[in-house]
């Protein structure tokens, strides 16, 4: 009787290893299922990412390709309106600057 008591237990042990080894294995295999998946999921998100940024930054260089040509008029506007007060004021005074060199230049001082 022992022995077939025996037997039936260790018959039992093998059983439950290898229901344990199955349960093991279903385990693993949904790990790693889900780590396949979780980097299929951030390979998307990283790809969407990607896509926005790239498109901010075109975004981005076509308003400031576009913007160049408006702000060089607006600099070449701003540089002739300097340039002609420039060349009044100093047509305006130009005269009193003449006369103070003469000044200068013919008074003889000790």
């Amino acid at each position: 009787m022992d022995s077939s008591r025996g037997q039936n237990g260790i018959q039992l042990l093998l059983a439950a290893e290898q229901e344990a080894q199955h349960i093991v294995n279903a385990s693993r295999n949904a790990k790693l299922a889900r780590l396949k998946q979780a980097k299929e999921e951030a390979e998307k998100d990283i790809a969407a990412f990607r896509a926005h940024v790239e498109a901010e930054f075109q975004r981005k260089v076509a308003e400031s390709s576009g913007d160049s040509g408006a702000n060089v008029k607006r600099l070449e506007v701003e540089t002739n309106t300097k340039i002609d007060h420039l060349q009044t004021e100093a047509a305006r005074i130009s005269h009193d600057v003449v006369n103070m060199l003469l000044k200068h230049v013919t008074s003889v001082k000790n």
